[in-house]
């Protein structure tokens, strides 16, 4: 299965890339206000559903654009263009990102970001990989001397529980903080030890399935906010493990207090 997850992943970029050449041509919709889905989204999508299904009839396959097709023990999770409006904005940070669970497990992951022409990796308890070298995390362990990475999506501003004061709170204690656009991508920074951390709000199995399994691989750490796991996928914590407490109780102190302001109105 690792080889053929490699194969259709390689595939999908090399499909990505063909839509790359006529992005201003394509057919865009809107699955609500600001977030975006185009006809190459959905390509990648029936391509890989139909490859999977072609070889593993009876394996179960969950996409963004498909929702959920029922299958026994195997489930392929699928994010056919992770960071959309970063590909339609011709920026090259977008991937193609898949894992595989047995039994509600993941066991393998991959995360293609073609026109990077960089190829993550990783199989449980066999380590991660970019393009066929294995990865760590970086050994960084102050928040001063380290480059994180976040997401605040227009789609999510409206939220109570938005990013905004995250940001405020962890910019002045960073080296620096940077925003791609795609989650699997962070993630992947984050285990080759480019980034020494990414944190999120309200994402999806789909964006981070095969980025937790690459990070954990590479020797990071995937929790919510409070370091536990109960947040998933409300609140998503990933770093080099070093500076993880440091995270959390920065973000549990911001979450405190942006609970307090918000108990007026809607719940988180």
């Amino acid at each position: 299965m690792k080889q053929f997850l490699k194969a259709i992943i390689t595939e999908a970029g090399n499909i990505a890339l063909e839509y790359v050449k006529k992005v201003h041509t394509l057919v865009v919709d809107e699955k609500q206000s600001k977030e975006l889905v185009s006809e190459a989204d959905y390509a990648i999508d029936q391509f890989l559903i139909t490859e999977i299904k072609k070889r593993f009839p009876e394996h179960g396959i969950f996409t963004e654009e498909s929702g959920e097709i029922p299958g026994a023990e195997f489930r392929w999770v699928i994010d056919p263009i992770d960071g959309t409006t970063t590909f339609l904005h011709e920026m090259p940070f977008f991937s193609i990102s898949i894992a595989l669970e047995k039994a509600g497990q993941t066991i393998l992951a991959a995360v293609n970001a073609p026109v990077l022409d960089e190829l993550f990796e990783a199989e449980k308890e066999n380590g991660a990989y970019l393009n066929g070298r294995p990865i760590k995390v970086s050994r960084r362990s102050k928040l001063s001397e380290s480059v994180l990475c976040t997401g605040f999506a227009c789609l999510r501003a409206g939220l109570e529980h938005n990013n905004l004061a995250y940001v405020t709170r962890l910019l002045p204690e960073l080296q620096d903080l940077h925003r791609h656009g795609s989650a699997a991508i962070d993630l992947g920074y984050v285990a080759c030890g480019r980034l020494e951390g990414f944190w999120e709000l309200h994402l999806n199995i789909y964006d981070v399935a095969a980025g937790f399994l690459i990070l954990s691989e590479a020797g990071g750490r995937n929790t919510d906010f409070t370091g536990g796991t109960s947040g998933f996928y409300d609140e998503v914590l990933s770093t080099n493990g070093h500076i993880h407490d440091d995270m959390v109780r920065i973000l549990s102190e911001v979450k405190i207090k942006a609970g307090a302001k918000s108990s007026q109105g809607r719940r988180f």
